[in-house]
């Protein structure tokens, strides 16, 4: 199966890191914030919703990560 991407692709991941110059790193910078502007917010109502257990998992990853 082929590997799948949470939220940022393996291209935007190495333009963020600054390996495509400043103006990639802008360009992935701004598509990476409408995304959780916009659909990620969308996600967490869903799973605020329907799903109790993957917000919860989505908050460990999120809060623990946050932490380092």
């Amino acid at each position: 199966m082929a590997k799948q991407r949470a939220l940022l692709t393996a291209t935007e991941r190495e333009q963020i890191a600054g390996e495509h110059g400043s103006e990639r790193k802008y360009q992935a910078t701004s598509r990476v914030r409408r995304r959780l502007k916009e659909e990620l917010t969308r996600d967490v109502e869903v799973l605020d919703e329907h799903s109790d257990m993957l917000l919860a998992e989505l908050r460990e990853i999120v809060c623990e990560n946050s932490n380092e």
